[in-house]
């Protein structure tokens, strides 16, 4: 029997709907209950439930409910996302049952519908698709271009690029209006031109887009955040390597998108990195919450920044580390760090016959005392940097000693790395990071990933 359309189309946009929130929530448990609807006109809401740790999101005959521990409720970056996933595809839905506005604004069912939600996201404004200048579409289409420019090379090189979206039609001083020309737009056919590729790296350097989507100048990005926001600093830990691109949306509703040399696409607003699209998946990052969870299981704010951006460049470098605290050192050391891995060992002498070995440098340091270089250069050596809460080293590069645990089921698929950290985790805050770009973040059990 044929299914009348809207009820076929509902049954599709709904299975969107769990698709989305099951993958931006994964940490969540997933309910979903029928229940009387009033319409079925595509309106979307997020009922009140009067508990931080559950959200509860009504679309059609259906109510998904979504559950948190309660130590980590869900937080206003998360909720956030609900509703401009919610946004997204109750617009497009409106869209196919309204001939006119398929008609006027077929241009936005191209391209992924992923990235509408991120550019909902970062819009202040409701995501609405008869809008005919929406911030939200801007941001898809930078999104787009990125995505395109990471398929294709320069000169057997990967691409890296970005863009800086202003919440303007002009730049500052007039950029492009010099030559008088229609400048052009931001869109997947600049892909086309090799100046493309070869006029901005995203590192240093960005292209200036205006509100309108044309492209205005190409600037560095340092020195542009510097004349933009002077002196303000971040309240949210970035990665030095793009600590201007943050910089650069501080109080403001500027967006920056770029295409990392390891072919991430990262998003930053507000005066933080706030997505990465990396392994063909969006991810939220919500630094803000995340760093203060890791944070207030450190208490030492000094230790902790240090250890957050190290692992957020080690991140960027797609190398693998491990950095271990312990919150009582004398029972943990015993069982974690063989003797000949600990820095205090070599207080006890060595035979004459010993090989020679460079750890003594390090005895009595501490992880903050380290230029930031040379704790990367330790952390990138195989095995773990184990430290107490004061930051003082006790081993690096140490294979960590663990008996078998009996909720490790499955850590053998994720690596040698997981079952360590969460060995670890046991005696302290543990952040991991892995080859792949990820980092998580261990306290007796998994607490969260960026």
């Amino acid at each position: 029997m044929t299914l009348p359309p809207a009820f076929a189309a509902g049954a599709l946009y709904d299975n969107l709907l769990q698709g989305a929130l099951r993958h931006f929530f994964s940490r969540a448990t997933f309910e979903t209950e029928a229940t009387p609807s009033i319409s079925s006109d595509g309106r979307m809401a997020i009922e009140p439930t009067g508990d931080p740790a559950t959200l509860c999101v009504r679309w059609f005959g259906s109510r998904h409910t979504l559950h948190v521990p309660a130590r980590r409720p869900f937080t206003a970056h998360e909720t956030r996302l609900a509703r401009a996933i919610g946004s997204v595809l109750a617009a497009r839905y409106r869209a196919i049952f309204d001939a006119r506005l398929m008609a006027q604004r077929g241009d936005l069912f191209r391209g992924s519908i992923e990235d509408r939600y991120i550019g909902a996201f970062l819009d202040d404004q409701p995501y609405r698709i008869e809008a005919t200048e929406s911030r939200a579409d801007d941001i898809a289409t930078a999104i787009e271009v990125l995505r395109v420019a990471a398929f294709s090379s320069y000169e057997n090189r990967p691409i890296s690029s970005g863009v800086l979206l202003l919440d303007a039609h002009e730049g500052p001083s007039g950029a492009g209006r010099a030559s008088g020309e229609t400048p052009s737009l931001y869109a997947v056919g600049l892909t086309a031109s090799k100046s493309f590729y070869r006029l901005c790296d995203g590192l240093r350097t960005v292209f200036l887009v205006s509100r309108a989507g044309a492209v205005l100048d190409i600037v560095e990005i340092e020195r542009w955040a510097a004349r933009a926001v002077g002196d303000a600093t971040l309240h949210v830990p970035c990665s030095p390597g793009y600590r201007a691109h943050a910089r650069a949306t501080l109080g403001n509703r500027h967006v920056c998108v770029v295409l990392s040399p390891s072919h991430e696409i990262k998003v930053f607003a507000e005066g933080a990195q706030v997505f990465a699209f990396r392994g063909a998946s969006w991810h939220l990052f919500d630094l803000e919450a995340k760093y203060a969870m890791w944070a207030a299981a450190v208490g030492n704010p000094a230790l902790a920044e240090r250890l957050f951006l190290t692992a957020l460049d080690l991140a960027d470098a797609r190398e693998g580390a491990l950095f271990v605290l312990l919150r009582d050192p004398p029972a943990a050391v015993r069982e974690l760090i063989a003797l000949g891995d600990r820095l205090d060992s070599m207080a006890e002498g060595q035979p004459a016959s010993a090989r020679p070995d460079l750890r003594y440098l390090l005895r009595e340091r501490t992880a903050t005392s380290l230029e930031p270089s040379v704790l990367q250069a330790l952390a990138r050596i195989d095995g773990a940097t184990v430290m107490d809460m004061s930051g003082r080293l006790i081993a690096i590069g140490a294979i960590l000693l663990h008996p078998a645990m009996p909720d490790a089921t499955g850590l053998a698929v994720e690596g040698a790395r997981t079952t360590a950290a969460m060995a670890a985790a046991r005696f302290g805050p543990v952040l991991k990071v892995s080859e792949d770009g990820v980092i998580t973040f261990f306290d007796g059990g998994r607490v969260w990933d960026v």
